[in-house]
């Protein structure tokens, strides 16, 4: 599996996403400065987390219009598998390639620390790994992870099967609708989430439970 990850201006998750897949995936990815117009041939990009821009205008909003996310998007179009993690996944929807926002937690307060997540979906790319129903450890890290989006864009999302996490067990660490935590576009191909997988895929983080994401990724691609 090839993968690169898109570096932006006040990344700090980028070195951890970076780690995580080359110890799952075995192979080195690509990092992609964010002024770059043209993308490496990979199977799975990568929008990691952290503050882009300083979380300037509105989280996501500046990066998601720097240069490399128009390839990023022909990617998506195209069907190459894209995953936004945190400040990813408010990129995402920054960019029009998920739908909804994020807006700031329900306390007001930022917050760190470890969550439990249930996968609701199995069926995409990014899930096939685990077992229906199946409740995992995340760490999540943010001030505005609060997903929120419309009645009939919620009906449409829940209806299509495309909520694939949700946070479980009382612990939405900020007020999300739903409990969503996880989300994928009408393709499919397109993941966007809050919580951090890429920090519990080894036994020095505290765990592994967050590997089975690319561990879906990577047995979704084998049988493509």
């Amino acid at each position: 599996m090839k993968s690169a990850v898109v570096v932006f201006p006040g990344s700090n998750r980028d070195r951890d996403m970076l780690h995580a897949l080359e110890l799952v995936t075995g192979k080195k990815p690509v990092a992609v400065w964010h002024q770059d117009t043209e993308m490496p041939d990979v199977d799975l990009v990568v929008l990691p987390g952290g503050f882009s821009y300083g979380d300037y205008l509105r989280c996501g909003a500046i990066a998601g219009r720097s240069p490399v996310m128009a390839e990023v998007s022909r990617m998506a179009e195209r069907g190459r598998l894209v995953l936004g993690v945190c400040n990813g996944f408010q990129i995402l929807t920054e960019t029009g390639l998920l739908p909804g926002a994020l807006m700031r937690n329900a306390d007001l307060k930022f917050v760190c620390k470890d969550v439990m997540l249930k996968t609701v979906n199995t069926s995409t790319a990014f899930s096939g790994a685990f077992q229906k129903d199946q409740v995992w450890r995340c760490p999540v890290a943010h001030h505005d992870g609060n997903y929120f989006a419309d009645q009939d864009t919620l009906k449409e999302l829940e209806d299509g099967g495309r909520v694939v996490f949700r946070y479980a067990q009382d612990t939405n660490p900020n007020g999300s609708i739903n409990d969503i935590a996880g989300i994928v576009n009408k393709a499919g191909n397109v993941l966007g989430m809050m919580p951090h997988p890429e920090n519990l895929v080894e036994p020095a983080q505290g765990g592994t439970d967050g590997r089975r994401l690319f561990e879906s990724v990577m047995q979704a691609l084998s049988v493509a």
